[in-house]
């Protein structure tokens, strides 16, 4: 059997050109319109791509055997509900890159401890992941101008989606900074993002897109799966507040949610595995926690548990 290919390597054609057609058509005519366009385009997707199906199902299989009575056994139509939860992420993407979203959308759990790590006048490190929408969380940067939001994405079009945030959105306060693998140069470059009290983003829940083996093996929904040391590394390097984000939507409202992941991890040259390895499964059970909480809102659409 062929292996499943690497995340990195699903190829996402046409991206900055598909963006720039959503972005126009939401701002020219609105939700409801994008809806109606995407909802076909999701199902052609669906019918299309047969390995992003079965890791959809196969995921909702892992969730039914922990969690019953969700109702979600995995089958095709529970598969379809999951690409549609996808497709309406996409347009609160759109929305919160736009600056389209306010606070009475959006609900907060654990922002006060953030401001209060953040008056300090260092930065805090978020770890996201691939449940929910993490990008609504830029309402935050457009409520206080101070605020500035970068994000570390391993897309080789960042620079494009900067100018196209520009565009759209001058008074963004949203970086996207293009890292292929957390090295000396990258930790560099964010300690003086920490220091100038920026928040940085980073993603904890897909390994290293090179040939890089710092992963961790966790167990998340009752399988081995493997984690990046990355990020844990980052946090361990910077030695600044470490909070886990997560941006669910619940009743047509987001929650954004910040967890204390603990505040200046650091551990001696003798400790350094067990500590990472304690580190990424403590994030397993977090974000275990929270995919039992909004099953499809789970979007990594790859075999996950590729070990």
């Amino acid at each position: 059997m062929k292996p499943s290919p690497h995340w990195s390597e699903i190829q996402e054609q046409s991206l900055v050109w598909g963006m720039q057609l959503l972005f126009a058509v939401y701002r020219l005519c609105g939700r409801w319109l994008l809806q109606v366009f995407l909802y076909p385009v999701v199902l052609y997707y669906w019918l299309s791509n047969r390995a992003a199906r079965q890791a959809s199902c196969d995921y909702l299989r892992r969730i039914n055997r922990i969690a019953p009575q969700l109702g979600l056994s995995g089958s095709l139509w529970c598969s379809y509900r999951h690409f549609i939860s996808f497709a309406n992420a996409i347009i609160d993407k759109l929305a919160a890159w736009a600056g389209a979203l306010s606070f009475t959308e959006i609900d907060f759990s654990g922002r006060e401890a953030l401001l209060t790590d953040l008056q300090s006048g260092r930065g805090a490190l978020l770890l996201a992941c691939h449940l929910g929408n993490p990008e609504v969380c830029r309402v935050i940067a457009s409520q206080d101008a101070s605020i500035k939001i970068n994000v570390l994405v391993h897309t080789k079009h960042a620079e494009h989606f900067n100018r196209l945030l520009k565009r759209y959105n001058p008074a963004s306060g949203l970086n996207l900074l293009q890292v292929a693998d957390i090295n000396a140069a990258t930790a560099m470059l964010l300690a003086e993002k920490i220091e100038q009290g920026e928040l940085v983003i980073i993603a904890a829940d897909r390994t290293p897109v090179g040939q890089s083996q710092r992963v961790s093996q966790v167990n998340f929904l009752g399988a081995a799966a493997l984690l990046p040391q990355g990020p844990f590394i980052l946090a361990g390097l910077l030695k600044c507040p470490v909070y886990s984000l997560f941006c669910l939507k619940h009743a047509e409202k987001h929650r954004i949610i910040f967890e204390s992941f603990g505040s200046n991890l650091s551990w001696s040259r003798q400790e350094r595995e067990t500590a990472i390895q304690q580190a990424a499964q403590h994030y397993a059970n977090q974000l275990q926690q929270h995919c039992l909480q909004a099953p499809l809102q789970w979007f990594n659409f790859y075999d996950f548990w590729r070990v």
